[in-house]
């Protein structure tokens, strides 16, 4: 099959990568998937299959990997599924192309702080961007189970136009205009579920956990309604369903990470033993220093901070955050 023949294309051969290929090889009957590893591409041509980033879940034949950008530049959507500090670089290299580009990361740039659509802007500004976001297991996704996400496109109607293209019997996309939202959730989301593995791993109490995401969503949603998002879609998957699934299941890199924090792990320990990225270790100083330069109160995004570097351990975290001032709810 020509490359020409491929109308959705997946650039990034992660867990999620490889999830969104499959869920497109199903809906268009091929797919063509980008993988920085050799060893991950041949793995996907020759036996079906992705052992380092999603184990023991057969792949439909008709995904083809690839290792070259310019080949994936042919197709005409393009889902950008690389981590968030890896967006620039990826984009950089992609060649001129006129493919609608949905990006799948969810986090702030280091450094900018910049959302992933404003590097998108800045890196393609002639090609259409959207967003997908929302409570997505990769596993889950790959082996067909009910999805419902958020697609977010400034142009409604050309959200409306890709949500159907990358819609599948399980994989249902809800559609907003609501870009800055829709990627306020998913950034957000990742640091708040790493206090909630601090909390699971030292033991605290589900009723500690549950206060945390309340209290937590408050958090998204002082700093969302800061960078213009509607509170409704904070409220939706991309925000409030997000932080429910992220928040709760060892399934999450990011709550596990936050566990092996509360059981007392140095966080630069446990990032140096991951083969896959806790999106939430790179983005809460970004959040922090962008909240702080909106004003924006963020007590436990301030914590999980102060944890990641060193400067408190879980007990001060733990503290830091129980002898705060009563107040109004």
């Amino acid at each position: 099959m020509s490359i020409t023949a491929y109308s959705v294309g997946i650039i990034g051969a992660g867990a999620w990568g490889t999830a969104l290929a499959q869920v497109i090889a199903q809906t268009h009957g091929q797919c063509l998937i980008w993988a920085r590893s050799p060893a991950v591409a041949s793995a996907i041509n020759q036996t079906h299959e992705n052992p380092l980033y999603l184990p023991d879940v057969p792949l439909s034949p008709t995904i083809a990997a690839t290792g070259s950008l310019a080949e994936m530049a042919q197709c005409g959507i393009l889902l950008i599924a690389v981590p968030a500090q890896f967006l620039r670089a990826i984009l950089s290299k992609l060649p001129a192309t006129s493919a609608a580009l949905i990006l799948c990361a969810k986090g702030l740039e280091a450094g900018t702080r910049a959302t992933m659509a404003e590097i998108a802007a800045e890196i393609c500004p002639d090609n259409p961007v959207a967003i997908l976001s929302g409570p997505t297991f990769a596993h889950e996704v790959a082996a067909g189970k009910p999805t419902a996400i958020t697609l977010a496109c400034a142009d409604e109607a050309r959200g409306a136009r890709l949500a159907l293209a990358i819609a599948a019997p399980h994989f249902r996309p809800y559609w907003t205009s609501d870009v800055i939202g829709a990627q306020i959730g998913g950034a957000v989301k990742n640091v708040l579920a790493i206090g909630c593995g601090v909390v699971s791993g030292a033991g605290l109490g589900q009723n500690a956990g549950a206060a945390l995401i309340a209290r937590g969503f408050a958090e998204m949603q002082r700093f969302g309604m800061a960078k213009g998002a509607r509170r409704e879609t904070l409220a939706g998957l991309s925000g409030l369903g997000d932080l429910v699934l992220t928040c709760s299941s060892e399934s999450s890199r990011n709550f596990s990470f936050g566990r092996g924090l509360g059981e007392g792990k140095s966080a630069q320990s446990l990032l140096s033993n991951r083969r896959t990225v806790a999106e939430g270790a790179g983005t809460a100083p970004v959040l922090l220093a962008s909240a702080q330069f909106l004003g924006v109160d963020m007590p436990i995004t301030t914590t999980v901070c102060g944890l990641l570097n060193g400067a408190m351990n879980t007990q001060q975290a733990i503290q830091a955050l129980l002898s705060r001032p009563l107040r109004a709810e």
